[in-house]
């Protein structure tokens, strides 16, 4: 069976390892291209777009694909919409493969925001120490907000017109721990996170650190996705994607 991960997210690596070496699914896994410096696959890899819905759809009949696993970041709403469409166009099998939410505990001082924009403006008029982790894109929604000193982590260097003018930027691949994380955010005098609700664990350290600092979070919410069968852990994936396998 030839299998389509769209890739780019800790869980599509982890598919990629439970994969590698299968007898019966030959599977290639596809970056969007946006990491500079993507980590190696134990899979055939691909980078790049396909060309929107048409381009998505010509590449599954061309490659002859049974069936697509969408494990793109939570937040890659357009990909989403592409995969579903793409296979739906073409009688392909899709799965999505996405960590679920966090969800808010007590202690938690959560500002939630539907985009970026509104994240900007949650953090006010009053100069402030933000600790900034949405990664390199969607930076220049906080340019509207320019008295803000920003700490901005992310693993590849955002584009120069997209920075807010008060800024350092610190370069960081998660996993974090929780005590590097309080540690960063009292020697930097953080008042306040911004960050996406992308959920999982390898970044989830900043959450606890604000907490037990006091600290208030502003925090992006995920996109609406289409309506497709979904897994939050490996061994659903696995099963999903399994009972696609023909019989021999």
């Amino acid at each position: 069976m030839h299998l389509l991960i769209l890739g780019g997210t800790t869980e599509a690596s982890r598919l990629a390892e439970r994969l590698a070496g299968h007898e019966k699914i030959a599977a290639i896994l596809s970056y969007a291209g946006r990491t500079v410096t993507p980590a190696h696959q134990p899979i055939p890899t691909r980078s790049g777009g396909f060309g929107g819905v048409d381009g998505l759809a010509a590449y599954l009949r061309g490659h002859a694909v049974d069936m697509v696993v969408d494990a793109t970041h939570p937040f890659a709403a357009e990909m989403s919409r592409h995969a579903a469409d793409a296979c739906a166009r073409t009688g392909t099998a899709l799965v999505v493969f996405t960590r679920a939410p966090w969800a808010k505990v007590a202690g938690d001082r959560w500002i939630e925001a539907a985009d970026n924009a509104a994240a900007a403006a949650a953090l006010g008029e009053t100069p402030r120490r933000v600790l900034m982790t949405i990664g390199r894109l969607g930076l220049a929604a906080f340019r509207a907000a320019p008295q803000h000193h920003y700490l901005i982590r992310t693993i590849d260097p955002p584009e120069a017109a997209d920075l807010p003018p008060d800024h350092r930027l610190l370069f960081a691949r998660g996993p974090f721990t929780l005590d590097d994380e309080t540690r960063l955010m009292r020697e930097e005098a953080i008042d306040v996170v911004v960050t996406k609700n992308s959920g999982g664990t390898a970044t989830y350290a900043k959450i606890d650190a604000a907490r037990d600092l006091g600290l208030p979070v502003v925090i992006v919410q995920p996109p609406a996705r289409p309506e497709v069968p979904t897994c939050h852990d490996l061994d659903a994936c696995m099963a999903a994607i399994e009972a696609h396998v023909p019989a021999p």
